[in-house]
């Protein structure tokens, strides 16, 4: 109850300083993914960030934003630190109040690490991809159903391209795209900037005008056993849900081209990982593969052996799959980077033909697959 009340007034502090705050020249610029109004984070010109709380009745905070700080309490009940330089992009934060990891109530707030989090988004140079532009828009809507499989109302957020409601005549091909593991299916349409990103490609003639799923990738069936030594993905039946309930409610709902050739799947991480589960067992309904710092589990080092044997005959797949992207951070945690490299090279080897991508310079965060998606979006359905 007492960090509860300690929110509130954080929050009320806050809300009462903003004025106070907003008269005070700094230097740096207010984080976009701030409350509006908020002057507080700001990101410096080397891309340091002022984190700044009014509370005065509290005994200790921190920021915890790739690292911990201390923040330190001038009299006036002012807690202030300055971090060292992140990384562009978009990166989730906590405020810790007394060892309890709570929310900036400066910052919005996304779903990510398996809670609702601060976050905040870096200025990267070559950002105008994922920007609102001066381009004809699409718009994501929210699709709710009934699961059968789950028991259960589901949720997908599906982006339609621009001019879909006006070309009432016109069919679009469908890219089914996953979060990752502690995200859902807002993460594509907030931390992600889909909308924004398939604009400014579709409005370029970089990419075809296309329809996009994001789906959320955590799905059990109730009246199914899990096997406790299954794995953190034992009992998911996410693939089961989008292949039997999924893709047939999009096809009747919207208009789209419902045949392989027209539809592709992509996931980051976890969702990286369910594509590869979902399509390389469904051969029949995908076309196009992506797996952003995501890949197939190959236990053995022998990926002829897994997915019943799809790669064990490069040139039939080879034939039937038209794109296969693998894309992974150059600074992404050295377990994931390796297993993703390794999953790359086993391809190689096997003579399976694919795309691979290393962002520059990032890790395991959503400028790696912001960028993905760029690549990817741009590649598939030409």
């Amino acid at each position: 109850m007492q960090y509860t009340l300690l929110f509130l007034f954080l929050s009320l502090a806050t809300f009462l300083s903003g004025g106070l705050a907003a008269q005070t020249e700094e230097a740096g610029v207010p984080a976009s993914t701030n409350i509006p109004g908020r002057e507080y984070p700001r990101i410096l010109p080397d891309n340091r960030v002022v984190v700044r709380i009014h509370a005065p009745e509290a005994e200790s905070l921190q920021i915890d934003l790739m690292q911990k700080y201390d923040m330190q309490r001038d009299t006036g009940g002012y807690w202030t630190v300055t971090t060292e330089p992140v990384v562009e992009g978009f990166h989730y934060y906590s405020l810790v109040a007394d060892g309890i990891p709570l929310m900036d109530p400066n910052s919005q707030t996304f779903y990510g690490m398996g809670r609702m989090a601060s976050g905040i988004d870096i200025p990267d140079e070559d950002m105008a991809y994922y920007q609102p532009q001066d381009v004809p828009h699409g718009q994501i809507r929210s699709v709710n159903y009934h699961s059968d499989i789950t028991q259960a109302y589901r949720r997908a957020f599906v982006y339609t391209p621009p001019g879909y409601d006006q070309n009432t005549d016109t069919r679009y091909p469908v890219l089914y795209l996953q979060h990752g593991g502690g995200e859902d299916e807002t993460g594509w349409p907030n931390q992600g900037k889909t909308d924004f990103i398939l604009d400014n490609l579709i409005a370029s003639g970089e990419a075809e005008p296309m329809i996009v799923v994001m789906e959320r990738g955590y799905a059990t069936d109730p009246d199914r056993e899990v096997d406790p030594n299954a794995g953190f993905m034992g009992g998911n039946v996410f693939g089961e849900v989008l292949v039997e309930e999924v893709i047939p409610m999009i096809d009747e709902t919207f208009r789209t081209i419902s045949d392989r050739e027209h539809r592709a799947m992509a996931g980051l991480s976890m969702g990286g990982f369910q594509t590869f589960q979902t399509t390389m067992t469904n051969l029949d309904k995908f076309a196009y593969v992506g797996g952003f710092s995501g890949a197939a589990f190959v236990r053995g080092g022998d990926i002829t052996e897994i997915y019943d044997g799809v790669w064990a005959d490069p040139d039939a797949f080879n034939d039937k799959m038209k794109v296969m992207y693998v894309s992974i951070g150059t600074d992404e945690p050295e377990r994931m980077y390796q297993g993703v490299n390794a999953f790359h090279k086993m391809l190689e080897d096997a003579g399976i033909e694919h795309v691979y991508y290393e962002s520059p310079r990032t890790g395991h965060e959503w400028q790696t697959w912001r960028r993905s998606l760029k690549q990817f979006a741009g590649l598939i359905f030409q």
